[in-house]
């Protein structure tokens, strides 16, 4: 092993916690006789005295078809989120003045009602004015000519204001919290920086209305000046900005988002709505309020200008930073993606022929996001997943800790070489934060590195043998971790993911992180079996684990099983579960068949009652669960599904189910016009920037016709046109009438189809490609530039396929209900 070159240090004294801020100051919570009260101070949020981290996802209902509502939902819990985030956009529920709409797939109450069955919690973002990338922010049309000034105290806006926030009360009647139902926090407005007093006003008008939840918040990036006390400022970053200019190369300031700070703040989100001049004003008092996120970019939207891609490991590094800055709230934005409404007399996108300064597509909001606008799970889904289990098992402590950086810091946001990491600790223990990723400029291998971290009293240098931290790699490492009754472990250079009893036994489960294989130290003495090495070092054991995964056979101090370390504490063995980084992707933790059990599945496994459901695109799944139904598992008796096993694997048992693969299977693509003439180049918006096409030049574009065969919808589920084309922007008709669009930046594009399912078998399906007609002015991710440069002259469909997802559903062979 090579000597360090590098030890990094934090010392002790910067791991005292620090004062406690000031308390009961806020003016929400819980009030008095709630069983579990849920109230904020100025770190945390307390929920019947225990700090809860909550995990928030933002899905906007009113934009997915109301019978998905709880599939997907199934899938947002799935991902470990247990709390659900939602626009409302009062165009869409008063389009026309005075005639309301909360039915069909505007059905709040609805929604919220499924939400809480499910368990999750719903934070309600009510506007007036939302944004979302909607027309108008949301406002309806009709208020232009009202003779309001919207967003301020004029009488006359919040005379119609109080009407609507008066209906919107009427649907949440009774699902407040503190009520028994699910809805926790609401957001006022959004983005409004410089109005203190409107943002006071128009909490007053919604609890007058009805509206009510022990927490109030509303969006602080910006410095925005709230009204003190009365809104608890929530924060976000993305990986990307498609607000921003056009030129090549990353949005300069998403690069604060992959550092480690103390600064909450993000003035780049929506810097292109506001004006440039403003007046100095108050900034929210981070020492006042606990560290809330709600927009932490899981993706990116694209404008027709700029078109940014981004990757997996954008969003978890992100992700990362955040949790490992002092984040006490991870909310997401956007976590379910969707499309715009089409039912609406206007378009109802963001565009220049608002006012706005972007061009977003007509229908797609797919946002690149965990779960896609279709419901398409993505690999993004699966890496966050592994930081919501740390925080479901560890949430409770982690939001206690306070951030510590280390001596030697990043010296800007240029800062490339030095290694950038953090420490949240209460002093006795805590968690090692690292990130070495961000996204268009690679940060390098740093290799020889050890941690030299003040904990508890003594200097602990993690890990015992210098490692190299790659370029990429970004995880969180254990310290002083109690890994069950009467064990703690001074460290661990693995990321803790779980605990739980398997078969009784209490069991601590971690991944392998970034090739670095895992470490712990033991008292002197112990001694481990292959494939584990232990070195005596510094008067203890060390154990290394050289092949993690759920083959390996380690047992230290104790009697072992396949997969894990067993420690005999004086309760009793505790179980130390070592799996690769990838298995540490797809490892999820469910509830069902009375018992808590771990999954491994390349795919999203929901439980729903009785019933381990599987939406995949595969045609063979392999689920592995441990501990095992007794009874192992069975499939519906209607033959769609076969299964094989049980086959033991480790601690898990696997069976693997097979669909049989009808509808699958390329589309045939009828090219009716392959001649398309590219638009006039044009220029719009406030900052005069690149504008999308419009309707009439579709007239010009190449034409593709699908035909959509029947057999395609038999699994069930949704069934996806896979497209890849050679363009600038293309659009998908059934019946002529506009079902989907697409501004090209790269990624295949898919279409769901169950939803329009009849009139796509009469119809079919017709697909327009338009040329790029200009040689400037819009950006995609450098890896993919050729793709657009060949879009100067050539339109086609280059290739189509049917994708059905199956739902795979299995049941424990002991249910009655198994095999009916």
């Amino acid at each position: 092993m090579q000597e360090p070159s590098v030890v990094l240090s934090l010392h002790a004294h910067d791991l005292h916690t620090p004062p406690p801020g000031p308390s009961g100051h806020l003016s929400m919570g819980s009030p008095d006789g709630v069983r579990v009260p849920l109230v904020p101070d100025s770190r945390r949020i307390l929920r019947g005295g225990v700090p809860w981290l909550p995990v928030m996802a933002e899905f906007h209902f009113s934009r997915y078809p109301a019978a998905e509502w709880r599939e997907e939902l199934l899938k947002i819990r799935a991902g470990g989120v247990d709390t659900v985030a939602t626009y409302l956009f009062w165009n869409q529920h008063e389009e026309s003045r005075g005639t309301f709409r909360f039915d069909g797939g505007r059905d709040l109450r609805r929604f919220v009602l499924l939400c809480g069955g499910l368990g999750l919690s719903v934070a309600v973002r009510v506007g007036p004015w939302s944004h979302g990338e909607c027309r108008g922010g949301g406002f309806p049309d009709w208020l232009d000519g009202a003779g309001c000034v919207p967003r301020t105290d004029d009488p006359a806006y919040l005379a119609l204001v109080e009407r609507y926030f008066a209906r919107i009360g009427r649907e949440l009647r009774g699902l407040s919290y503190d009520e028994g139902g699910p809805v926790v926090a609401v957001q006022i407005e959004n983005e409004l920086y410089d109005a203190p007093a409107h943002l006071a006003t128009l909490r007053r008008v919604a609890e007058a209305a009805g509206i009510a939840a022990p927490l109030w918040t509303a969006t602080g990036w910006d410095a925005a000046d709230l009204p003190r006390d009365l809104l608890l400022p929530v924060y976000g970053g993305y990986p990307e900005a498609f607000w921003a200019e056009a030129h090549d190369g990353w949005a300069r300031e998403m690069r604060r988002h992959y550092f480690f700070t103390p600064v909450r703040d993000d003035p780049a989100i929506g810097a292109d709505l506001r004006s440039a001049t403003r007046a100095s004003h108050g900034v929210p008092d981070d020492r006042r309020y606990p560290y809330l996120t709600c927009e932490l970019g899981s993706g990116m939207a694209v404008a027709y200008h700029r078109r940014p891609l981004v990757r997996t490991e954008d969003v978890s590094a992100l992700a990362l930073a955040k949790l490992g800055s002092g984040s006490v709230w991870q909310g997401y934005y956007l976590y379910h993606g969707c499309s715009q409404r089409l039912d609406l007399a206007l378009p109802n996108q963001e565009s220049h022929a608002t006012g706005y300064p972007n061009d977003l597509p007509s229908v797609s909001y797919d946002f690149q996001a965990p779960l896609g606008e279709f419901g398409q799970v993505r690999p993004s889904f699966h890496a966050l997943r592994a930081q919501h289990l740390l925080i479901q098992d560890s949430g409770a402590r982690l939001a206690d800790m306070p951030l510590r950086l280390p001596d030697a810091c990043p010296a800007g946001l240029d800062d490339r070489s030095t290694l950038r990491w953090a420490v949240r600790s209460s002093g006795t223990e805590g968690f090692l934060f690292v990130n070495n990723h961000q996204p268009h400029e690679p940060l390098p291998d740093h290799h020889g590195v050890r941690f030299r971290v003040g904990l508890d009293g003594c200097t602990r240098q993690v890990p015992a043998t210098p490692v190299t931290v790659p370029s990429g790699a970004h995880f969180v490492w254990p310290l002083g971790y109690a890994a069950g009754p009467g064990v703690r472990l001074d460290w661990v250079s693995a990321q803790p993911l779980t605990r739980l009893a398997i078969d009784g036994v209490p069991t601590a489960v971690f991944a392998a992180t970034a090739g670095i294989a895992p470490q712990f130290p033991l008292p002197a003495g112990a001694s481990v079996s292959e494939p584990a090495a232990s070195t005596p070092r510094d008067g203890r054991t060390v154990v290394e684990i050289t092949e993690p995964g759920t083959d390996a056979v380690v047992t230290v101090n104790g009697p072992g099983t396949d997969a894990v370390v067993t420690v005999t504490g004086p309760e009793g063995p505790v179980r130390l579960l070592f799996l690769t980084e990838e298995q540490g992707r797809r490892l999820q933790r469910v509830r069902i068949w009375g018992a808590e059990r771990l999954v491994l599945c390349d795919d999203a496994v929901l439980a729903d009652g009785g019933e381990l459901r599987v939406p995949t695109e595969a045609e063979t799944v392999s689920l592995a669960l441990a501990p095992a139904p007794a009874a192992g598992l069975r499939t519906p008796a209607d033959g769609t599904t076969g299964l094989s096993g049980p086959r033991a694997d480790g601690v898990f048992t696997t069976w693997t189910a097979s669909v049989a693969p009808a509808g699958a299977g390329a589309a045939t693509v009828a090219c009716v016009r392959a001649g398309a003439v590219a638009p006039p180049a044009r220029d719009g918006g406030p900052h005069r920037r690149a504008s999308a096409p419009v309707d009439a030049d579709f007239a010009e574009a190449s034409v593709h016709r699908i035909a959509v065969p029947r057999a395609v919808f038999d699994e069930g589920g949704e069934v996806l046109l896979r497209l890849t084309y050679t363009g600038d922007v293309a659009r998908a008709y059934i019946d002529g009438r506009l079902v989907a669009d697409h501004f090209w930046y790269g990624p295949a594009w898919d279409i769901g189809l169950r939803r329009h399912a009849a009139e796509a078998v009469e119809h079919g399906v017709e697909i327009r490609v338009l040329p790029l007609g200009r040689a400037d002015g819009v950006y995609v991710d450098a890896s993919v530039r050729d793709g657009l440069a060949a879009a100067r002259t050539r339109a086609s469909v280059d290739s189509a396929g049917f994708v059905p997802v199956r739902r795979v559903r299995l049941r424990t062979a002991e249910d009655p209900a198994a095999g009916s």
